[in-house]
């Protein structure tokens, strides 16, 4: 007996509603949507009308589906009959509208009911965060209020999620405050909410605090969960590692979202040995062999600088995913194995597994990276092969970032100038590319137009500009755009802006204007703004001020040889041979070595290093002949550039 016999068989016997909703919901709970409206078709030609318990369980079946054109079929029905005014059925539409993402269907449904409570307007608020319309969401919730409807655990954590989209911290604690009027905030599934988005939305404390103020009795494993995926966001391993093993202690059983978070916070070679346990213990337990978790495993180690261990993983891996053979191309992408990364690209298409966007992403990057200028042409040349054209805004900023970084400027701007539908972030990485490449006057004017043409720029579009003000020892002009930043953008400078204007007037020979930027800053200066100081002073020979530099550098970064070096040249080379013994003997108390400096160049396709000091190289002779014969050209006076 044929299957379609079979079903005609088994509903012929169907005499009531009750019978035909009985068979719809089945269908609808053993996921066969199409069952269902074929259900609810026959039913209808068999004369029997259908009733308010028939229209919601057509509807999820529509919402399976995702076909708006289903969607609007049934709402005819429904308009036709007695029940279109009900509630439960009304609610049950607009749910069904959302999530076959017809937002706009969903509120004309929500506009047209008699009767809403809690559950329609959390249906709707859900379709206004979902399709990112935060303003229209959280305008619908001052509505919700006005029309005396209370708002529930669901609507507040609907509402935080849209906070989440917006990454608003604002918002968020907004919504804090609401769930804890409310009286929603002892439950922990909103608990759980917040602490997953403060950690998205940068506020780790705030995360810490939520997850302290659930009962013990009453987290969950989502609960520890939530709390592993913030310190994720922040790469804070060891803490994350410390509370594992309190949930350890606490009797709880880890499972598969457990692993993949805290292996997601182990992406350093400093949390290497924490992330070797958790793997370790992921193993112990079973959930190790999940292609997701293998996945995340495979980038901890690579991320970690431990290749070889990230390789044997996908060596052994029983089935992979495109985002098994991205993960270990960008491995080797970011070590800058760029021959490697090609080869398992190779060994991908040959396999029959598609690259995606971010496979193409990794090995553009990795070119820019390291300087592979053949290979990233190789790689553009084929985007549109692979499925992702040349026009896609994504693969054009990372080749302008690309050929920007390999110094080929030209080719960098012809994207640019032929990408369709540019971005802030392609005109700040075209910016970028000339201050990089010492074209600042090209860098200067590009961000003009930008301006003329409304694009509003951001943080990182402020950094490119003061880096080729830096470069080119504009001072004045970069006062100028350090100002507009705040006064007409209203963005805060970071550390990296005031790094720039330390360097620039450093270049300048203002170390006392500069020393007093540093000390005016809302901000605590990091290493890269004393080093800039500390670089400038080198050039103007200033000891006393190098003195505070060098000094707030030894504080900050201990073992890092660079800043010893930096102030050993400066007493050396203004004769004060007790200062520069004294930081010699410093770093030999400290056990700080410097590591000789490496450079690295491509050939047909192939990258050479050369370490100073070495000479290794198998064409040494050749190479170091050329280098002293371009030397005694360069000391020639009468040599022309």
């Amino acid at each position: 007996m044929s299957l379609i016999h079979r079903r005609l068989y088994r509903i012929s016997g169907l005499s009531s509603v009750n019978a035909w909703n009985l068979q719809i919901r089945e269908a609808v709970n053993r996921n066969d949507p199409v069952e269902s409206l074929l259900l609810f078709r026959e039913m209808k030609r068999g004369g029997f009308e259908p009733n308010n318990f028939t229209f919601p369980f057509v509807a999820k079946a529509c919402a399976r589906l995702a076909d708006v054109g289903c969607c609007e079929m049934v709402h005819a029905h429904l308009i036709k009959s007695p029940f279109w005014s009900d509630v439960f059925v009304g609610t049950a539409t607009v749910d069904m509208f959302v999530k076959c993402n017809s937002v706009d269907y969903a509120a004309k449904v929500f506009e047209r009911m008699p009767e809403r409570d809690a559950t329609t307007w959390n249906a709707m608020l859900s379709g206004f965060c979902q399709s990112g319309h935060t303003d229209k969401a959280f305008s619908l919730f001052r509505e919700m209020r006005l029309n005396e409807i209370t708002p529930d655990s669901v609507t507040v954590m609907t509402l935080i999620q849209s906070a989440s989209f917006e990454k608003s911290l604002k918002l968020l604690e907004a919504m804090h405050a609401v769930g804890i009027r409310l009286g929603v905030d002892v439950q922990v599934t909103v608990a759980n909410t917040w602490i997953s988005t403060y950690g998205k939305s940068g506020d780790l404390d705030s995360a810490k605090l939520v997850f302290e103020a659930i009962d013990r009795g009453d987290r969950t494993v989502v609960s520890w969960n939530s709390m592993f995926k913030a310190y994720s966001v922040f790469g804070e391993a060891f803490d994350a590692f410390g509370l594992y093993c309190l949930m350890l202690r606490e009797e709880f059983k880890p499972d598969l979202s457990t692993f993949i978070n805290l292996a997601a916070s182990c992406q350093n070679p400093e949390t290497l040995t924490q992330g070797r346990l958790i793997h370790s213990h992921a193993i112990h337990l079973g959930t190790d062999q999940d292609i997701e978790a293998i996945n995340t495993f495979i980038s901890m180690y690579s991320k970690s600088e431990d290749t070889c261990s990230a390789r044997l993983l996908f060596d052994i891996m029983p089935s992979r995913t495109c985002v098994s053979w991205t993960v270990m191309i960008s491995g080797y992408a970011e070590k800058g194995d760029m021959d490697e990364a090609l080869a398992l690209f190779h060994a991908m298409i040959k396999s029959g597994e598609k690259p995606d966007l971010v496979t193409l992403l990794s090995l553009i990057s990795g070119c820019g990276k390291f300087g592979s200028l053949e290979t990233g042409k190789w790689i553009d040349a084929r985007a549109d092969i692979y499925g992702c054209k040349r026009d896609n805004v994504m693969i054009c900023n990372a080749l302008i970032d690309m050929y920007s970084k390999c110094g080929s400027i030209h080719e960098a701007r012809d994207i640019f100038d032929n990408t369709p539908e540019k971005t802030v972030v392609t005109w700040t990485t075209m910016i970028a590319g000339y201050a990089l490449n010492g074209i600042f006057l090209e860098a200067l004017k590009l961000f003009s137009k930008m301006i003329d043409l409304d694009y509003k720029p951001n943080h990182i579009t402020f950094l490119a500009v003061l880096q080729a003000c830096a470069h080119s020892g504009s001072l004045e002009k970069g006062w100028e755009y350090f100002h507009i930043m705040k006064q007409v953008y209203n963005i805060s400078p970071g550390l990296d802006h005031y790094s720039c204007m330390v360097d620039l007037l450093g270049r300048k020979g203002k170390l006392e204007e500069a020393l007093e930027l540093i000390r005016n800053m809302s901000a605590k200066p990091d290493a890269g703004i004393w080093g800039a100081l500390l670089n400038a002073c080198k050039i103007h020979r200033n000891v006393k001020i190098a003195e505070q530099a060098a000094e707030s550098l030894f504080n900050l970064e201990p073992q890092m040889a660079a800043p010893y070096v930096e102030m050993a040249n400066i007493y050396a080379a203004a004769g004060m041979w007790d200062g520069f013994a004294r930081i010699r003997s410093i770093m030999k108390q400290r056990n700080i070595k410097k590591y000789p400096g490496e450079s690295v160049i491509q050939v047909n396709g192939k990258n050479h290093t050369f370490t100073v000091g070495e000479h290794g190289h198998v064409d040494n002779e050749v190479i170091y002949f050329t280098l002293n014969g371009l030397s005694l050209f360069a000391k020639d006076k009468t040599y022309i550039v």
